[in-house]
């Protein structure tokens, strides 16, 4: 049996399902604004891209004006709303506790790298008890680029000091495929969130985190900074 020796994560989607949260946030705002509200699945099929992208595709979508200073007003409300409740309809998906401790016991090093607000992240973390067992997690705001630029993800391979060892990046969109590509890692998808409808083949997917240990070693590489 082989892993990684470290292994990166996107959050959303992929360790947790927050889509509840996340749109009853948006919803929040849509309906204080006297704009339709949209279904959780609307909304999760937009996540993944950030905070600001998300709100201006539910603009485009329901017709509100999409300017700069509309969707800094938006923002500003929607984060709001989602700081007051960030982690109390959010969810694991199955066997992800038990698998990221499992990983970490047999001595892989965790990060997450996530286009969700720093903060934020840290507090959904520390309110679903898992910040005890990642090294390194960066949010979108924390440097001045996100996924899919490779630079976030390859920010946190560096803080993690895992350049010259095998590591792997797992995520459930398009946008994390896009990441891994550019950044040159390897890359799985998780069934869950959009994973299941990644094109990708089925050397690529998950059936859970556990199936990391499963990996031959000869599919890891070593990826330069």
């Amino acid at each position: 049996m082989t892993r990684p020796d470290a292994v990166i994560f996107d959050l959303d989607g992929t360790l947790i399902d927050s889509v509840p949260d996340i749109a009853a946030a948006v919803n929040t705002y849509l309906e204080d604004a006297g704009w339709p509200t949209q279904d959780n699945e609307v909304i999760g099929r937009l996540i993944g891209r950030g905070a600001r992208a998300l709100l201006k595709d539910i603009f485009m979508l329901i017709g509100h004006p999409a300017d700069m200073a509309a969707l800094d007003r938006a923002q500003s409300v929607y984060l709001a709303n989602y700081a007051a409740e960030p982690a109390s309809r959010t969810q694991l998906f199955p066997h992800v506790r038990d698998d990221l401790i499992a990983l970490v016991q047999a001595g892989s090093r965790l990060g997450i790298c996530t286009n969700k607000p720093h903060n934020l992240t840290l507090r959904v973390l520390e309110e679903l008890n898992l910040s005890n067992l990642f090294d390194t997690v960066i949010g979108a705001d924390l440097l001045p680029y996100c996924k899919p630029d490779p630079r976030h993800l390859l920010e946190v391979v560096r803080r993690m000091q895992v350049t010259e060892q095998a590591w792997i990046y797992v995520g459930d969109t398009e946008v994390d495929i896009k990441t891994a590509e550019a950044a040159g890692a390897i890359f799985r998808a998780v069934p869950w969130g959009g994973g299941g409808e990644l094109e990708l083949p089925d050397s690529q997917r998950l059936t859970r985190l556990s199936d990391l240990f499963k990996i031959e070693e000869t599919g890891l590489g070593v990826h330069p900074a």
